[in-house]
């Protein structure tokens, strides 16, 4: 099937892929075969040759030196003031100045970074004011400070200090663009607890980057009935953002337009088919609670299977599982997406998950587990709906220890505490 808009990324970004390859070839090795030596061949040296010299262009110096350059100032300095400094002879002037930009660019760096960031521009001021010392002293025509080795030392550092800050003016607007996408996407989910006709709900998410490809939401379909799902989208960061947010808004539209469970699903599945790149997919559970009988039809499009937490007078048994009923979406139309029912009783609890809970790694690559998450969530069944899933997530964050998690993680607590309480109270 043809895929257009999002295909094309994907098409652009093989099509980079296929080019490096068959660049690293003439190398005589690819990523494929990072262990092959290349024969020294004059087709090796002509490829080393193109690397270096291919498109490097007097113009491209010269957008380098002064609209690059210029373009990088500008933007570490645009929160800098320096009006106050404008009556100040040159020589007060810009020591200050250059004060100022030293301190806005360390204040946009991590701790860390922030610690080498100013060594290394210590050491390297130290450098050039030896130079220009010892060039003085030796008077401005010798040649010999430039048979130092250590000149040529001071250069290049020069030259590596040039370009990493140029890079760190694109990662820092790329940081300041994935700060704004990260606002507008937790805009758009759920996260204030719904309590209403009977039914509370407490969500929570952790995206692994700055913005995450996990979806859930809550849905209110009228005459007391909701609509609860919770979706992963493979991969992470940016581009499965951008999926989420396509899911979510395709969701929302086919509800508006009256379709619900499996024809809703099986129609959100046409449309990701036709407008997800190819090697994308998507998994969901979509349901239907009617607050009044805690009637729930759902189906699990390869998702997690959630758990439900059976209330019971006696000993805690094992939680129930919801499992999938079809195969994940956006992979082909020529599936059907059939639907389950389950009865909520007063006092069950449905716990929603996505794979970055379970899949969590610690520094052994060991993984949290299903298992595991029954094991606690059971013990802790009678936690509040909110301090439940922060304390999974606290759980599962003490699992990786010093190993970051991979994954976004997201969780969903689905109560219905007045028939709960009404229960209890007639007993």
């Amino acid at each position: 099937m043809t895929r257009p808009g999002l295909a094309a990324i994907s098409a652009m970004a093989g099509s980079s892929r296929e080019r490096f390859e068959e660049f690293a070839s003439r190398f005589g090795g690819t990523r494929s075969r990072p262990g092959a030596r290349p024969a020294l061949t004059e087709g090796y040296w002509q490829a080393l040759k193109d690397l270096f010299t291919r498109d490097v262009t007097h113009e491209g110096l010269r957008q380098l030196l002064q609209h690059e350059t210029q373009e990088t100032f500008r933007f570490l300095t645009r929160e800098v003031d320096l009006t106050d400094l404008a009556g100040l002879p040159w020589y007060e002037r810009q020591p200050r100045s250059l004060w100022r930009f030293f301190l806005a660019v360390a204040f946009r760096l991590s701790p860390w970074r922030r610690v080498l960031f100013a060594a290394s521009a210590i050491v390297l001021g130290v450098g050039w004011l030896g130079f220009v010392v010892h060039l003085l002293a030796v008077g401005p025509y010798s040649l010999e400070p430039f048979s130092n080795a250590r000149t040529w030392l001071l250069f290049a550092a020069t030259a590596f200090f040039f370009l990493l800050t140029l890079e760190l003016r694109d990662k820092l607007s790329l940081k300041g663009d994935l700060e704004v996408a990260r606002q507008i996407q937790f805009g758009l989910l759920p996260f204030e607890p719904f309590e209403k006709d009977g039914v509370a709900i407490a969500t929570a998410m952790r995206p692994a980057n700055t913005v995450g490809g996990d979806y859930f939401d809550v849905i209110e379909l009228g005459e007391g009935r909701l609509a609860i799902t919770v979706g992963d989208v493979a991969g992470k960061g940016m581009p499965a953002a951008l999926l989420m947010a396509l899911l979510q808004g395709s969701l929302r539209t086919l509800l508006s337009a009256g379709l619900r469970g499996e024809e809703l699903v099986a129609k959100l599945n046409a449309h990701l088919c036709t407008n997800i790149p190819s090697n994308r997919l998507i998994t969901l559970f979509y349901g239907e609670l009617d607050a009044a009988t805690g009637r729930l039809s759902y189906v699990n499009a390869g998702h997690n299977p959630p758990f439900l937490l059976e209330a019971s007078g006696g000993p805690p048994a094992s939680p129930a599982r919801l499992a999938a009923t079809a195969m994940a979406l956006g992979i082909t139309t020529d599936t059907t997406f059939p639907s389950m029912v389950t009865e909520l009783s007063p006092g069950d609890r449905l716990i929603l998950y996505t794979d970055g809970v379970t899949e969590a790694e610690d520094p052994q690559d060991r993984e949290y587990g299903e298992a595991r998450l029954a094991a606690w969530i059971q013990a802790n069944r009678e936690q509040p709906g909110r301090r439940l899933i922060d304390g999974v997530i606290a759980e599962v964050l003490e699992h990786c220890g010093s190993a970051r998690p991979r994954d976004d993680m997201t969780l969903m607590c689905v109560d219905d505490y007045r028939r709960a309480a009404s229960s209890r109270g007639s007993t």
